[in-house]
């Protein structure tokens, strides 16, 4: 783990014009890791949610919940990836419910997922959708961010970057809240 100080230091030397939004520029000790699951390939149609919480580079919370999606359809693919089913979320709350229990947690935090492109899509969509204002959350990417600070690795897979990191995720991988967990243990590791 790179060793913390009383002052913050920046993870690399890279001049500022050509450093890459999706690092940190310096270390995070306080920051959510979320992962969504879809039901299909709409934005709106996350079916799941994990989020973990940093403080103090210490996980320091962990919120889980399943999401009635919209449109609440699944994919056969999607449904083979994670085993969610129709049935699983029929009873579930919309997004508005399932983010009011966890919009405190988060406030004024970054947010590391290890995939933005998705993660943060996902949540962006679903503010949209529902009209809920947009916090506009600093985000983080530990796909891309292994890929630059920790290049020697067979690939930059969430369960290759965490093992190298000691966390084993294989057994729950693509259950959102076990995927949120080895991405903040691979932020704590990089970032």
């Amino acid at each position: 783990m790179f060793c913390k100080q009383k002052q913050k230091q920046k993870l690399a030397d890279w001049p500022d014009a050509e450093w890459p939004s999706y690092i940190p520029k310096y270390h995070l000790d306080d920051f959510a890791a979320i992962d969504f699951e879809a039901a299909n390939a709409e934005l709106t149609s996350a079916c799941s949610v994990g989020v973990v919480i940093v403080r103090n580079n210490v996980i320091a919370d962990r919120f889980y919940s399943l999401i009635k999606p919209v449109p609440n359809q699944y994919d056969f693919w999607t449904t083979k990836v994670h085993g969610i089913k129709k049935k699983d979320t029929e009873h579930a709350d919309l997004f508005p419910a399932v983010w009011y229990q966890v919009a405190y947690k988060v406030k004024g935090l970054p947010m590391v997922a290890h995939g933005i492109s998705f993660d943060q899509r996902v949540l962006k969509a679903l503010h949209v959708y529902y009209h809920i204002k947009y916090p506009n959350y600093p985000f983080y990417c530990t796909h891309l961010g292994s890929e630059k600070l920790v290049p020697d690795l067979e690939n930059h897979k969430v369960q290759t970057v965490a093992l190298h990191f000691g966390y084993d995720i294989e057994k729950n991988h693509h259950n959102a809240l076990a995927d949120a967990e080895a991405c903040a243990v691979i932020a704590m590791h990089i970032f």
